[in-house]
């Protein structure tokens, strides 16, 4: 029986609404460096500050994949989950979504090396990408399954970004074979995750903190572009040992 002060398990419906809820609320979809990117706006050197330091959270997802198959004694999540990693880190014969993204760097005119050393990586970049990997390493295996779910939204991001990289930065087009294969591993993924994470939330409070795993990756995203932002855009303060881009670079 249900208590008087604990609320009712959420139907289907109700849960898989809250995650879409959620990922309209808080995605990184609406931050302001990305809609500064989809208009066009950013210079070469703001880009470049961008795809060096996603390059760090990117070399962090086959970590943080790897720790959560880890935790599981199920063999079929194993087997599901592992294709993650073999799409970030490849598989020796083809190149994964790593490699793909060192060649945009390579697109905006940085080398890779710089990119492999985490040269001029924002402190806010490191702490907000360590708190993804803590995150699934520590709060339970639902909850990790859960801060995946980003990947419910990023379809349409992408597509968007695709299409306004080609139409505002040509420059960057020998860079976007990741965002091409992401259009159809992402929704795999979130396929997967969603139906996984409905099936073993059996009670309310574990709905709860499927739904707040979730705002905790959000935010995690958020903040990342919050230092950007902060270091590039406006008021452009890039702290102590930061990459600093070559001036005028638009």
């Amino acid at each position: 029986m249900t208590s008087a002060l604990e609320k009712p398990v959420l139907s289907e419906v109700e849960f898989i609404a809250g995650f879409h809820a959620i990922g309209e609320e808080r995605y990184h979809h609406k931050h302001p460096f990305h809609l500064l990117m989809h208009e066009g706006q950013l210079t070469r050197g703001q880009l470049q500050a961008w795809a060096l330091n996603r390059y760090f959270y990117q070399s962090r997802i086959p970590i943080k994949d790897a720790a959560i198959l880890a935790r599981s004694e199920d063999p079929a999540f194993r087997r599901s989950w592992r294709k993650r990693i073999l799409d970030h880190d490849g598989d020796g014969s083809k190149p994964g979504g790593l490699e793909k993204w060192l060649k945009l760097v390579e697109a905006t005119g940085l080398s890779r090396e710089q990119a492999l050393g985490g040269d001029g990586i924002l402190p806010a970049t490191r702490f907000a990408v360590q708190a993804y990997v803590e995150l699934v390493s520590r709060r339970s295996h639902l909850e990790a399954v859960a801060s995946s779910l980003t990947e419910l939204f990023s379809h349409k991001l992408i597509a968007l970004r695709l299409d306004r990289m080609r139409q505002h930065y040509p420059w960057l087009a020998s860079g976007l074979d990741y965002f091409t294969s992401r259009l159809t591993q992402a929704p795999e993924d979130a396929e997967f995750a969603l139906a996984w994470v409905v099936n073993h939330a059996h009670k309310r409070e574990e709905q709860n903190k499927a739904h707040a795993a979730l705002r905790a990756k959000c935010d995690i995203l958020w903040a990342q572009l919050d230092a950007l932002y902060f270091a590039y855009v406006n008021p452009g303060w890039p702290p102590p040992g930061a990459f600093r881009p070559a001036k005028d670079t638009r």
